[in-house]
């Protein structure tokens, strides 16, 4: 999401091989989970346990006993690389592992997502300061440090935003191949420009929108899906109380779907959330259902947020508050019923075995 005052602020179809032309049936969304923030809060560096905190225990397991099965995993790429094209902090790395090991300790996928808004320390990739080899360095190393394990996912990047969309195809492209020259298999999920919004992904921009740009995405093994981000309120950003735009959220679902038909591939919701208002969270069952319409598109979804330190007073959090659930819990856990009712995933964590064609299937 766009940022936030308090921190600076799967499907069993194929993916990678055409769909059949007008495919609209429902499908079980294999990977239905959260964003687990606090690991990107805070302004550079910063001091762990002072500044920023991965999540707890008890936050992973509260999540995956609500039934979820993934975990988007927000992080500074900045605090994991000190420097570019140097070695991982010893410290940090140690941290995201622990981090990953809860969740895949409880049988849930994990989403790496380096939460820079395709920038480091300030300054964009693509530029002087950061060459798109650097952000290719990076992800090298870090596709090596989980190449083991397919249930973890390689989320490119966070919300791309203020750069021309070839320049970031071109970061996009080598990242993906400094992947796979790792021995990396793993699934990666790609995300546009601007904020990668779902409502926005074939509005013409710096050059050209994300529906025309991004079907150049290159990756030898064909193992990526689009990730989208969705919010409801007036200009998209889910940094409002209100969700005036919930019809258009949903259309947006429906629009993105019918191109990721076109092209072939499937998509990943990584955020989406609203505040706990009645009309806000019958947008957010509207949103959902969309998705489940759609299911032949899409591998799933992580809600936005959770998160040890979120405040009670942060609108879209879902963090339990000692009186019980958060409202809007409701809907998310009526949409994954009605996935664990049908033939699929059954709420169990999507694997990604094999070494031909890339299916999202239960190890």
């Amino acid at each position: 999401m766009t940022p936030r005052p308090i921190h600076a602020l799967i499907l069993s179809a194929t993916i990678g091989l055409p769909m059949a032309a007008g495919a609209q049936a429902a499908e079980p969304l294999c990977l239905q989970g959260v964003n687990l923030s606090g690991a990107e809060f805070g302004e550079g560096r910063g001091t762990y346990g002072e500044d920023y905190i991965y999540p707890s225990a008890a936050t992973v397991d509260y999540f995956a006993g609500k039934g979820m099965n993934a975990v988007r995993l927000p992080f500074k790429w900045e605090r994991l690389q000190p420097r570019l094209r140097k070695g991982f902090d010893a410290k940090e790395l140690k941290r995201l592992r622990e981090a990953v090991g809860l969740a895949r300790g409880r049988g849930m996928s994990v989403v790496l997502d380096p939460h820079n808004y395709a920038r480091y320390n300030g300054e964009v990739i693509g530029s002087a300061a950061v060459p798109v080899a650097a952000f290719a360095d990076f992800w090298r190393r870090l596709a090596r440090e989980f190449s083991g394990d397919r249930a973890v996912l390689y989320g490119l990047m966070n919300e791309p935003y203020d750069m021309p969309a070839p320049q970031w195809l071109d970061a996009t492209n080598a990242a993906i191949a400094a992947i796979r020259e790792a021995g990396a298999k793993n699934l990666i999920l790609v995300p546009g420009t601007r904020w990668t919004g779902a409502h926005s992904w074939r509005a013409e921009g710096d050059g050209g929108s994300n529906a025309e740009v991004m079907s150049g995405v290159s990756d030898p093994l064909g193992r990526y899906a689009f990730e989208f981000h969705q919010y409801l309120d007036g200009d998209f950003s889910g940094t409002h109380g209100d969700c005036p735009k919930s019809a258009e959220a949903a259309a947006a679902i429906a629009d993105v779907s019918a191109w990721l038909r076109e092209k072939g591939r499937q998509g990943f919701l990584g955020e989406f959330g609203v505040p706990a208002s009645r009309e806000c969270r019958e947008g957010l069952a509207a949103l959902m259902d969309a998705l489940e319409k759609n299911g032949d598109a899409w591998i799933g979804w992580t809600y936005w947020a959770a998160g040890d330190w979120w405040p009670a007073s942060e609108a879209l959090n879902i963090q339990p508050t000692p009186e019980g659930d958060r409202p809007q819990l409701a809907a998310l856990s009526h949409a994954m019923a009605r996935t664990k009712a049908q033939k699929g995933c059954g709420g169990q964590t999507p694997g990604i075995p094999g070494d031909s064609k890339l299916r999202l299937t239960i190890p």
